[in-house]
């Protein structure tokens, strides 16, 4: 797999945010890719070294609307941990 499919985009919360001061952040990923196709898709995305990374798989939540139900997709959550000294700058948090 190639490192843009397996990051499909940054989580963008309180919680992640508060992560970052903590040198620690979180990502979508593939829901097949493994620990080390994260890490090796990371450092080669943001150029930067990783230490360790942590996976869940999120599982999908019961909602409605109105008289229809359903639920949200379930989903892959990847949370990255950077060497100190390295940022990844677009996430915009000191």
């Amino acid at each position: 797999m190639d490192a843009r499919q397996i990051i499909i985009r940054p989580i963008i919360s309180e919680k992640s945010y508060g992560m970052i001061n903590q040198n620690k952040y979180c990502f979508e990923v593939h829901p097949k890719a493994t620990k080390p196709h994260v890490s090796a898709a990371v450092e080669e995305i943001f150029k930067v070294r990783v230490i360790g990374v942590n996976t869940m798989n999120i599982k999908p939540k019961p909602k409605r609307r109105g008289a229809y139900r359903g639920y949200t997709k379930r989903w892959k959550k990847a949370v990255v941990e950077l060497a100190p000294g390295d940022r990844i700058e677009f996430f915009g948090a000191t």
